[in-house]
């Protein structure tokens, strides 16, 4: 069954920095799109980033553009979300998505 198991979060100051992990198992990672999440208290779930399956095609949201790195490791299975000049709108709790799954989420929170 499709798993996907998100982790890497934590407290940062403002202008730190984090790598996500998105650990998926059953299915091929490799022929499947995997975006990245967030949703704030209060706010609605967006969308942060994705990956395509094949050519490595990304897209990005503009508030991330410039700051957020996703990339996969098809021979791992895991998808990262590098994060850099984290800003305090950016804490949310961040999901890995692919298709229908959903991981656990993973809490980001940027505060000083």
């Amino acid at each position: 069954q499709v798993q996907l198991v998100e982790s890497g979060g934590g407290l940062v100051q403002p202008g730190g920095s984090l790598r996500l992990s998105c650990a998926a198992s059953g299915f091929t990672l490799d022929y499947y799109a995997i975006g990245w999440f967030r949703q704030a208290p209060g706010r609605e779930r967006e969308g942060v980033s994705c990956i395509s399956s094949s050519n490595g095609f990304t897209y990005y949201a503009h508030s991330v553009k410039g700051r957020f790195t996703i990339s996969k490791d098809n021979s791992r299975k895991t998808v990262y979300l590098q994060m850099n000049s984290l800003a305090p709108e950016d804490t949310a709790v961040y999901y890995c998505n692919m298709g229908h799954s959903w991981g656990q989420g993973t809490q980001v929170t940027v505060s000083s």
